[in-house]
């Protein structure tokens, strides 16, 4: 016979399910699997994942909380589309972070970190030079996500992570750019010397100016997206009414 797990362990089991779920499906829409506003169907990720429908439920609920979801009464659960107002409020706030950690990291990086995150922006600059977007991107996410790390601010850490996750779509739109790229690549370089400098309001600097200038292309980006969209509906109401005539 199947012995029948006390509660409080059936309880631990479907936690650490519903945990192992909410990560693949974060890591879904974080890597683009899923656009902003597409709709997650419970049966589907549930038959995709191997898994009941309760898991996805409450990995839903947690990725709710987490700001990359948005679930709606009767219509079901759908991917974030974070406005550009909230976009640029979360840069703002994710700058005077980065000032913060450069600060710290220029003062006390070890020698083992400064050769990691080297080797990230060498990584980063090989991806340029292939144009692969895709993977500079994740290359992205996690030099920065390493950066706050080694500033061994657990607070800190924990903060800067919820906004870059809320921010990573429209930073994958800023990057999808190919021009783009090597400017993006060149202002890590420029942080990597600033920190391995040793010089705090260097390295303060640079990664302020580094948020702030992603502020600045976010924006303009997403006004040539509005300018296109708008161009492409009145092509179309022109179409319909020369068809009319």
């Amino acid at each position: 016979m199947n012995a029948v797990p006390h509660p409080t362990i059936a309880l631990l089991q479907s936690s650490s399910l519903t945990t192992v779920v909410q990560q693949e499906i974060e890591r879904a829409i974080l890597q683009g699997e899923y656009a902003p506003g597409s709709k997650l169907t419970e049966a589907d990720l549930a038959q995709k994942l191997g898994v009941s429908r309760g898991p996805v439920r409450e990995a839903f609920r947690m990725l709710d909380e987490a700001g990359l979801v948005r679930t709606e009464k009767n219509r079901g659960v759908f991917v974030r589309d974070i406005p550009i107002d909230e976009a640029v409020e979360i840069f703002d706030l994710r700058a005077s972070m980065d000032e913060l950690v450069g600060r710290k990291l220029a003062a006390n990086i070890t020698p083992a970190q400064l050769k990691e995150i080297r080797a990230l922006v060498d990584s980063m600059e090989k991806a340029v030079k292939a144009e692969d977007a895709y993977n500079y991107h994740l290359l992205n996410l996690k030099f920065h996500d390493r950066l706050v790390e080694m500033a061994g601010n657990s607070k800190l850490t924990a903060i800067y992570r919820k906004l870059i996750k809320e921010l990573s779509l429209f930073r994958r739109l800023n990057l999808a750019d190919g021009w783009l790229l090597p400017i993006s690549a060149n202002e890590h370089r420029q942080i990597l010397k600033a920190i391995a400098s040793g010089e705090p309001d260097a390295a303060g600097r640079a990664m302020f100016d580094h948020a702030m200038d992603s502020k600045e292309r976010t924006i303009d980006n997403d006004l040539r997206r509005q300018a296109r969209a708008n161009e492409g509906t009145a092509s179309k109401y022109s179409k319909v009414a020369n068809a009319e005539r």
